[in-house]
């Protein structure tokens, strides 16, 4: 009897397993590419603003709004045609942009531009950008810099007055009580708002082609991409990725998770339990037990999703579409669509319902019928 009762239990949670993981988002894919109006097919970076999206490409800034696409390049104002980065100021609706020429500022249609000459910008090289109150934090190619937007007073961050040992700074994510920033073979670095002081977060095992101490520490020095987000940091780096709670680190690597490669491009946390990861072998989705992955097969480029439950179990979906490209930049959200930036177009995720979610739907319909 006991015997029974102990076997129905594994059943009822095998089962539950793979339905949470069946329930994890689906998508129907639409691509965008130079034929329809992308001023590049090589997205860096993409960002919603409620119903406008702009994508920052290798040639040129794009605009999407109402099903039609605006262009701004350096003859519209901007600092250079290939925009690397984004960051919206929703307090005021400014656009901020960083470019491999500088940054710049859309706001009310006029375009404000900063680089090395003009203002206390570290470099023009800007990889990453990210609004905090009344500053802009910015990530440059030479260490960081602060905007002050009531005084316009510049700061620069580096070697001589942060833990900073390498200067190639190549994120920021600011939140209310912390800034974190990727530093490309400087692993994470760490600004507390309140004491004004630094702190810098390393691989504890020096190891540059692998991983000794796994969950003891950042995974790689090589960060790529932060996201901080409910006082939880995800990292990305080219070896794989961490999440940080401030006491407890969490590692990921494509052996023992669902990554679909170690070499990340980008991390965006939904909260402090779910990602989203953009690698160079698809799009995955983390949502604290199960995994999924986006992407054209490698092979013969048709569209996959790959499902991963929590017992490493992994199946595939069925799917008619997929984003553009396997090699995955950045993504943002618009409401339960995500949007996607690749190597080779922009891609809009429009979510669909679950199977489970369907069912449910049915069951509602039949029941109320029935009444």
């Amino acid at each position: 009897m006991k015997t029974r009762i102990w076997f129905a239990a594994v059943v009822v949670l095998v089962v539950a397993l793979v339905a949470s993981a069946q329930d994890l988002p689906r998508f129907r894919w639409e691509n965008f590419t130079t034929t329809n109006g992308l001023p590049n097919n090589h997205v860096f970076c993409v960002l919603v603003d409620g119903n406008r999206v702009w994508a920052g490409t290798e040639n040129g800034l794009g605009l999407y709004e109402n099903g039609k696409w605006k262009v701004y390049r350096p003859a519209d104002g901007l600092t250079h045609q290939a925009v690397l980065s984004l960051a919206l100021d929703k307090r005021t609706g400014d656009l901020w942009v960083g470019t491999m020429g500088g940054l710049n500022r859309l706001s009310a249609g006029r375009i404000d531009t900063f680089t090395q000459l003009s203002s206390g910008l570290a470099n023009d090289i800007v990889y990453g950008v990210g609004v905090q109150g009344d500053f802009v934090w910015v990530a440059t190619a030479a260490g960081a810099s602060r905007l002050n937007k009531r005084t316009m007073q510049w700061s620069i961050f580096n070697e001589r007055n942060t833990p900073m040992y390498e200067i190639w700074t190549y994120a920021v994510s600011p939140g209310e009580d912390k800034v974190y920033y990727a530093v490309w073979g400087g692993g994470l670095l760490e600004y507390d708002v309140k004491t004004e002081r630094w702190k810098d977060y390393n691989d504890p095992d020096g190891e540059t082609e692998m991983v000794l101490f796994k969950d003891q520490g950042l995974i790689h020095e090589i960060t790529t991409s932060v996201s901080y987000i409910d006082k939880i940091v995800w990292v990305a780096t080219y070896f794989g990725a961490s999440r940080y709670d401030g006491r407890n680190w969490h590692n990921f690597l494509k052996k023992d998770s669902g990554l679909p490669s170690n070499f990340l491009n980008q991390i965006k946390g939904v909260d402090g339990n779910r990602a989203w990861f953009s690698t160079d072998k698809g799009l995955a989705y983390y949502d604290g037990t199960n995994w999924a992955v986006y992407r054209p097969t490698l092979d013969t480029h048709k569209p996959e999703m790959l499902l991963r439950d929590a017992a490493g179990n992994v199946s595939s979906v069925p799917v008619d579409t997929a984003p553009a490209h396997n090699y995955i930049l950045g993504v943002d959200f618009q409401g339960d669509d995500i949007w996607v930036a690749t190597a080779e177009g922009l891609s809009h995720g429009i979510r669909q319902k679950s199977p489970a979610a369907m069912a449910q739907a049915v069951s509602t319909q039949n029941s109320n019928q029935s009444k």
